[in-house]
C-alpha cells in the first residue's frame, strides 16, 4: 500500500470518528421531545430548568422561568448549579445542551435531560426580554 493512500484512509478514520463523537447521545441525559420536556417541567419539584444559549439568543425568547448559563461560560459557572437537582437544558437546536450535558457529566451532574431538536422544537410559550 502506497503511503498517500495510508495517509487517506488515518484521515479518513479520524474524521469519521470526529463526527461520530460530537452527535452520538451523551451516555445517560436522557433526550425528550417538546411534549416530554413540558411534561417533565410540570411534574418535577426539584429541577433547574437551564437554557445554554448566548445571552442574545436568550433575550430574543427563552422558556419561563429558565435560567441562562451560556455554554461558553457553564465551566467558569458550574457553582450556580445545584447537583442535587434535576436538570432540564435546552438550546436552539439541542447539539450546545448535549455538549453542555458532557461538561455537566465530568463534574459529576446525573440527573439531565434535554429538548430535543431545541427551544425551535418547543410548542409553548416563550418569554422575552
Amino acid at each position: 500500500m502506497e503511503i498517500g493512500t495510508v495517509i487517506n484512509v488515518a484521515i479518513l478514520v479520524l474524521l469519521v470518528w470526529f463526527g461520530f463523537s460530537r452527535l452520538r447521545p451523551a451516555k445517560g441525559l436522557r433526550t425528550l421531545k417538546s411534549n416530554e420536556f413540558k411534561s417533565e417541567m410540570e411534574q418535577l419539584k426539584n429541577r433547574l430548568l437551564l437554557d445554554v444559549r448566548e445571552q442574545n439568543e436568550y433575550k430574543r425568547g427563552y422558556i419561563p422561568n429558565a435560567k441562562n448559563i451560556p455554554l461558553s461560560q457553564l465551566q467558569q459557572r458550574l457553582g450556580e448549579i445545584p447537583k442535587e437537582q434535576d436538570i432540564l437544558l435546552y438550546c436552539q437546536s439541542g447539539m450546545r445542551s448535549k455538549n453542555a450535558a458532557r461538561v455537566l457529566q465530568k463534574h459529576g451532574y446525573t440527573r439531565l435531560a434535554h429538548l430535543r431538536g431545541g427551544v425551535s422544537t418547543w410548542s409553548g410559550k416563550l418569554t422575552r426580554s
